[in-house]
């Protein structure tokens, strides 16, 4: 089995930043895509970022230019600095792998922006 353990949520006045960090940890043999969703009060899931095993990037319209997705393969560990943080961006944030096919997801870091 494979654990994820995320860290780095918490509450931040509008226009702070946050660093968020999921490690994972248990059966890890090759993770394809790591990456990070939130969901909202009353909204869907969606996804804010994620990063394939190769660098690519991918990054939802409303955090681009604001959010950095990165990780550390060394350390099977991903993280998301989140900068000029907006209220909107309120929510519990999830980690997610895709390792050879199967999908992983962390219990969720709650984000709180106050304006």
């Amino acid at each position: 089995q494979v654990q994820l353990v995320e860290s780095g949520g918490g509450l931040v006045q509008a226009g702070g930043s946050l660093r968020l960090s999921c490690a994972a940890s248990g059966r890890i043999f090759g993770i394809n895509n790591m990456g990070w969703f939130r969901q909202a009060p009353g909204k869907q899931r969606e996804l804010v970022a994620t990063m394939t095993s190769s660098g690519r990037t991918t990054y939802v319209d409303s955090v681009k230019g604001r959010f950095t997705i990165s990780r550390d393969n060394g350390k099977n560990t991903v993280y998301l600095q989140m900068n000029s943080l907006k209220p909107e961006d309120t929510g519990v944030y999830y980690c997610n792998i895709v390792q050879v096919g199967t999908t992983y997801w962390g219990q969720g870091t709650q984000v709180t922006v106050s304006s």
